[in-house]
């Protein structure tokens, strides 16, 4: 005698040896013996043999039409050796009921399982809704595999147009075209990045790493950087024009002025020095429009080429201290006597006539170290900038910090969108140029002290006054952000709250709003113990962070680019720890796999093997020792904590 069972969800069939009533010993065709339960036999019979009653069912099965069988089964349950003798028109023998079993096994959507051997017919309704998915799952099915060959053969598939950002930076699994892309990927070997370029999918490299930026962080304007509709900001009235003649110092490219400084000759001798910020916080307040858009962006994003306003540019431009214009500010009036003792201090809020807006790259070659040493050459704003310098130097001497850190290189990239890039890799426009500069500079130094007393001063004046602002702390070397007014170590200052550039962060807009009050003897917009207020601090750290971020990463882009635009193979630097090294001539820090062990400082050659600019990687081998060893004092800078740049600003 036979069996066939079930056993692990499979059919198998067997030769009994022993019937115990409750379980049988079966021996299968393999040779193989096991105990089966006798609950799990399904049919018995004498012939044909166990392996070729199998084999003939499954061939049977394959023949019967699952339609018709559906038909012809009966509403209720049913077990499949009644369906058998229905469809056959007799008694099945043992084949013709093992093939109806294995087809009803095989067609859960049609059949479905009351227990061993016994089916229910699936309602018309359940069954066509399940027809209707399979069919789904078929026509997908045959999609991904036409759009994983239309990716293999470099065209990008029509369906990924609508969904290409989400698709490239943070893809849906369970998208068919989520799928194509991780098929396809794996069957070329590249990754999905390098893929959809190679598609046309990216206009550039660039694009590519603006977008995840852009993705993550605008994603409400759909990777857009606009700013919707807004209501326009609020002309300050009322407020008395000073009487000075202020003037700007920056780089070329900057279009947010937030200060400015004049120089007044006292009839008594001394001098008001005054320190003058743009006051985008008389024109609108926490709660409008534009207070809303400054809370949502924090800050201004920066990176070669572009950068992303806080605020709307013609907000922008109608509170900048652009020259020729007459412009609300809030004035902190130093009195400083002929000896540069720093006598007092006045803070008000005025409009300013703004005259000149300086910028470095004209300044600089005729006022700096040597040119101070040995005589200023005759210019605009000689005297008020020698002036300006040597009362920086006894505000500097007075804290006994130094305002910057001298040893460090400061490079300015400059792009130029209407240049062929030179990259054979990277055709289309853009092309960098990148300029070093010196930190610590008297114009440096000029700027960072007047903004130290200006945000130190303010800052007192709030916690004095009992107003909550956002500090910037610095304690056992940690900087952080504080609701609550403490020492900054590192700038030799009791506190330090940043208010200098409110038309490029949240965190000095906010700090002006509470000034405003101050001097308006009005209760500040942020009080005490304030929710919102640790909200804008906990987000503004956050995002200034992930904006600085950014900011390197796009430039680490641009000096990979730099390399490749002037042909560069072999480059010079200098060893900052264990593999990694600091080039020379551009920002950019090397992890060398292949260096040797060499003492810090050590100036290294190493050869540039390649280049991706998709994955901003750069595959450096080392080649030999510089003619000279010599430690670089600024070796170490890119491990330094920086507060120049806040100072700077």
């Amino acid at each position: 005698m036979n069996v066939l069972f079930e056993e692990d969800g499979a059919f198998r069939a067997g030769t009994v040896l022993a019937d115990n009533v409750t379980s049988l010993q079966i021996e299968l065709a393999s040779g193989k013996r096991s105990k089966v339960k006798a609950a799990n036999v399904l049919l018995r019979f004498a012939a044909p043999t166990p392996g070729e009653l199998l084999e003939r069912a499954e061939t049977d099965a394959a023949g019967i039409d699952i339609d018709f069988l559906w038909e012809v089964c009966p509403d209720a349950e049913f077990g499949f050796e009644e369906l058998a003798a229905e469809y056959h028109g007799a008694k099945p023998d043992s084949v013709q009921a093992a093939a109806v079993l294995l087809r009803l096994h095989s067609a859960p959507i049609y059949f479905h399982r009351k227990g061993r051997g016994r089916f229910r017919k699936a309602p018309p309704e359940i069954l066509q809704a399940a027809l209707a998915g399979l069919e789904r799952k078929r026509l997908q099915a045959a999609a991904i595999e036409r759009m994983v060959e239309e990716l293999k053969g470099g065209t990008l598939p029509a369906e990924f147009a609508p969904v290409l950002p989400q698709l490239i930076y943070k893809p849906d699994r369970n998208r068919s075209e989520t799928k194509a892309l991780e098929a396809a990927c794996g069957e070329t070997g590249k990754s999905a990045a390098r893929l959809l370029f190679d598609c046309g999918a990216l206009p550039s490299t660039h694009d590519y790493h603006l977008g995840r930026f852009l993705f993550e962080f605008f994603p409400e304007t759909k990777g857009g950087t606009g700013f919707g509709q807004f209501a326009a900001p609020l002309d300050p009235v009322a407020l008395p024009l000073a009487a000075v003649a202020a003037f700007s110092v920056d780089d070329a490219h900057t279009t947010e002025i937030d200060d400015a400084f004049s120089v007044t000759v006292k009839a008594d001798g001394g001098w008001h020095i005054g320190i003058h910020i743009a006051a985008p916080g008389l024109g609108f307040a926490p709660d409008s429009d534009l207070g809303r858009i400054a809370r949502e962006r924090l800050s201004t994003v920066y990176m070669p080429g572009r950068k992303i306003t806080m605020l709307p540019e013609d907000v922008v431009e109608h509170f900048t201290l652009a020259a020729g214009h007459t412009v609300a500010a809030i004035s902190l009036y130093l009195d400083v006597a002929t000896d540069y003792r720093l006598l007092g201090h006045e803070t008000r809020m005025e409009r300013v006539p703004i005259v000149a807006n300086l910028r470095h790259h004209d300044i600089e070659p005729v006022f700096n170290a040597a040119t101070l040493a040995e005589g200023l050459a005759d210019f605009p704003y000689r005297d008020e900038l020698k002036l300006l310098w040597e009362f920086a130097q006894v505000l500097e001497a007075g804290r006994g910090k130094p305002s910057d850190n001298g040893t460090r290189k400061d490079y300015n990239f400059v792009v130029d969108w209407d240049a062929d890039s030179g990259i054979a890799a990277e055709p289309g426009k853009g092309r960098v140029g990148i300029d070093e500069r010196e930190r610590g500079s008297p114009l440096d130094t000029l700027v960072a002290e007047l903004m130290i007393v200006a945000n130190a001063t303010w800052g007192a004046m709030l916690r004095d006054a009992g107003i909550p602002a956002l500090y910037r702390v610095q304690t056992a070397g940690k900087v952080r952000m504080s609701t609550v007014a403490a020492p900054h170590e590192g700038l030799g200052v009791e506190c330090y709250a940043w208010s200098s550039s409110p038309l490029r962060r949240y965190c000095d807009l906010l700090n002006q709003w509470q000034l405003i009050a101050l001097l308006q003897n009005e209760p500040p917009p942020f009080p005490p113990k304030s929710a919102d207020l640790l909200a804008a601090m906990r987000d503004f750290e956050l995002t200034y962070a992930a904006y600085a971020e950014f900011q390197r990463s796009m430039e680490r882009y641009w000096c990979l680019r730099w390399l490749l635009q002037e042909d560069v193979h072999v480059v010079l630097g200098h060893v900052l720890r264990e593999s990694l090294v600091r080039l020379d001539d551009i920002p950019l820090v090397l992890r060398v796999p292949s260096l040797p062990e060499l003492p810090r400082g050590a100036h290294v050659q190493l050869s540039i093997e390649g280049i991706d600019l998709l994955e901003a990687e750069l595959r450096p081998r080392y080649l030999e020792l510089a003619p000279e060893l010599a430690p670089n004092s600024g070796s170490d800078a890119a491990f330094v904590g920086d507060e120049g740049e806040e100072v700077a600003e």
